[in-house]
This record gives C-alpha cells, structure tokens and sequence, in this order.
C-alpha cells in the first residue's frame, strides 16, 4: 500500500467524509528538507465531513493529525 492509500484508508476511517483528495505532491517539492527520491513525501489532502461541524480549524487539524500520527512522524 502506498503512503497516499495509507492517508486516504485511515482518514476515511476516522472522519467518514463526504469527500476525501489526497494528492501526492513529492515532485514539487525535490530538493526540499525531508524530500526523498522515491517521492511520497508530501501531499495536499482535502477533506469535507460532518466530523467538522462547530470545530475551529485547529480542531479540525488535530483530528487529522491525529488520524495520521504515524505518518506526521
């Protein structure tokens, strides 16, 4: 399983949106701290659930953060 069907597997579990994008951006960002070669390092998620409703965005963060923490590790 690649790193982006990891992010998308665990946040559909934990938030149960509407409408998850996870985009592998590695390639954008070559040469950057913490960029690797093989690429799957960066990635712009977008995600629309319920699980948001009447949470600040910091919240809204934490939550997938801490669906991801493996992953922000």
């Amino acid at each position: 399983m690649t790193v982006a069907e990891t992010i998308h597997a665990k946040l559909a579990k934990a938030l149960a949106p509407e409408k998850l994008d996870v985009e592998d951006q590695s390639a954008l960002h070559e040469g950057h701290s913490g960029a690797r070669p093989e690429g799957e390092t960066h990635f712009h998620v977008t995600v629309v659930s319920a699980a948001f409703a009447g949470k600040s965005r910091l919240e809204r963060q934490r939550l997938v953060f801490g669906a991801l923490q493996a992953e922000m590790a």
